[in-house]
């Protein structure tokens, strides 16, 4: 029995949407034709993959399952389609990126991207879990971590001085030394690669006993944390800088050691680098970086 194609796009529209009206305005047809080509791909693998939840038309577990593993397949077919067709002017740029960089430094800047770039549409896709780029739609990845990772061209973004910091409220600006951590509130981003305890060893002090821990694993939840008042965090002034820069958060520590955290990579298969778009994008964030200063803390 040949595949039905036409009713696996239908129901792809479907699950992306989340609404056989909406599908029918991507697709151009009516919601009633949507309706029947999913009858038709779920007679054909013989599992239900919508349910009716009063007027609208959810996923099933089964249906969730079968959109994931056929998701990316078709986003790839229908984008190498289009290009090939010529009838779309925009082309697609997919970036993986690590959810504190997205959220505190690229998302403010995105507009200028987006201005010089018209012809790309860009799809960030936030998170820390690495791709198979040879499995997944993934153009380029802002990777955290500490890297090296062989077999990707990976190169080092920026070096990030990491800093205690604090709302002013919380304490004065330089007005702490390490020696006068006990008993305070450290807030922990456990994803960083420079933590508490390096911070301390390079400062000389050993950790403190009597201190309070609060944990995250994302590192944007911790400078929130700290910018309204409950406690110090040690992160990076490169993704604190629009809380420093406002003011609300400051240096806390007084004659402390520099540190270094080197953690944001550019990794993609070295063919990648050839894309035009990968290239555009790879020079805009490369030019953002030159506003952080970093040798100057």
């Amino acid at each position: 029995m040949s595949i039905p194609f036409r009713a696996i796009t239908a129901f792809h529209a479907a699950a992306r949407t989340g609404s056989m009206q909406q599908a029918a305005e991507v697709l151009g047809v009516t919601p009633s034709a949507v309706s029947q080509q999913i009858q038709i791909i779920e007679a054909h693998i013989g599992v239900r993959l919508f349910s009716r939840k009063g007027r609208k038309s959810v996923l099933t577990e089964a249906g969730e399952r079968y959109f994931e593993m056929i998701r990316d397949d078709v986003d790839r077919i229908t984008a190498a389609t289009e290009r090939m067709r010529g009838v779309n002017s925009y082309t697609t740029l997919n970036v993986r990126i690590a959810p504190t960089f997205a959220t505190k430094w690229v998302m403010p800047r995105l507009d200028e991207f987006l201005a010089l770039h018209p012809d790309i549409e860009l799809r960030l896709d936030a998170t820390n879990e690495p791709p198979d780029f040879a499995r997944e739609n993934i153009d380029l990845e802002i990777r955290h971590g500490a890297g090296p990772w062989h077999g990707l061209h990976v190169e080092p973004l920026v070096d990030e001085p990491m800093e205690v910091l604090c709302a002013p409220k919380y304490a004065a600006a330089q007005s702490l030394s390490a020696a006068q951590l006990d008993g305070h509130t450290l807030i922990h981003s456990v994803k960083n690669v420079v933590q508490w305890s390096d911070w301390f060893q390079h400062q000389g002090h050993p950790m403190p006993t009597q201190s309070r821990r609060v944990l995250f694993d994302r590192a944007h939840m911790s400078i929130d944390l700290a910018a309204n008042g409950h406690g110090l965090a040690l992160e990076s002034r490169l993704t604190a800088a629009q809380e420093i820069a406002s003011g609300r958060l400051v240096p806390a520590i007084r004659d402390a050691k520099p540190i270094i955290q080197q953690s944001l990579w550019l990794v993609c298969p070295y063919s990648h680098l050839n894309r035009r778009k990968v290239r555009h994008f790879y020079n805009w964030l490369k030019s953002t970086l030159t506003e952080f200063p970093a040798a100057a803390h």
